[in-house]
């Protein structure tokens, strides 16, 4: 799939095929977030790849009961590691930096799964000390995303954005609402 048909294609989709995921695609999504960009190069981030049918619907639960991630063969968890950047960026590198790296790289499995056919929806809300100890992510490292990733079984169709104009502010920040 090309680029821009990839991100007129993204959807956030929230009914799955109880499907298998082909390993080779898996793979290809994996090298893809091997592949996002990263301060300093750094990849302040982990990423647990989580198949377990126990896990994963311990995750949906800790996810405030998004019940649909239960139907995702693969679940993906982006843990920010502060860790790998702190001694480069200090304070910054270790707030910030990591939880945007993980950020970018969860953003790319989103696009690396429409480009393959697959469907997924970012998950921000959930208990943060819950996944962190369903994934084994202990201090410092920092829940910053789930993502469920399946065949689709609905295909929602796009949802309005902001107008350009409303959302490109030129040289100065306006006055939003």
């Amino acid at each position: 799939m090309e680029f821009f048909e990839v991100l007129r294609e993204r959807r956030s989709v929230r009914a799955y095929e109880r499907k298998p995921i082909e390993e080779e695609k898996l793979q290809q999504i994996l090298e893809a977030i091997n592949s996002a960009p990263s301060a300093g190069n750094l990849q302040a981030y982990e990423v647990v790849l989580v198949r377990d049918r126990e896990r994963i619907r311990q995750l949906a639960r800790a996810s405030h009961d998004q019940t649909f991630i239960e139907d995702a063969p693969v679940v993906l968890v982006f843990v920010a590691n502060p860790l790998r950047n702190s001694h480069t960026y200090g304070r910054r590198g270790e707030h910030l930096y990591c939880m945007q790296d993980a950020t970018i790289a969860c953003t790319v499995a989103h696009f690396a799964a429409t480009a393959l056919g697959l469907s997924s929806c970012w998950i921000g809300a959930f208990d943060d000390e819950a996944v962190a100890k369903i994934v084994g992510a202990e201090p410092p490292l920092q829940v910053a995303a789930i993502l469920p990733i399946a065949y689709p079984a609905e295909h929602p169709s796009a949802r309005p954005r902001r107008p350009l104009s409303d959302l490109v502010h030129e040289e100065r920040l306006r006055r939003t609402k």
